[in-house]
């Protein structure tokens, strides 16, 4: 079983450039610990000192957010099509 991982061109700093990668994780924390072994400096900005995802970051799968799939309980399916999508804030008034 294999997923494809996307990561947005603010996260390819951090990944020698690579905006995708296959991954075998079969939820979100196996992931999470992929990217540890994979892309060490991408952990430390994705995941706060407790391990956990930052509030901040979002998954989509297929196009659908993770919390809506059960979060971290949710089961990466072959060939599903994962997103890490920081959120964006501020401007100006």
């Amino acid at each position: 079983m294999s997923i494809k991982v996307t990561l947005p061109t603010a996260f390819t700093r951090h990944t020698a450039g690579r905006k995708q990668f296959d991954s075998l994780a079969e939820n979100l924390p196996g992931l999470l610990a992929d990217i540890d072994k994979t892309f060490p400096a991408l952990a430390t900005q994705i995941k706060g000192e407790d391990g956990k995802l930052r509030r901040f970051i979002n998954i989509y799968v297929n196009d659908e957010d993770i919390r809506f799939l059960g979060g971290e309980t949710y089961a990466f399916q072959d060939g599903d099509e994962v997103m890490l999508i920081p959120s964006i804030a501020g401007g100006s008034r």
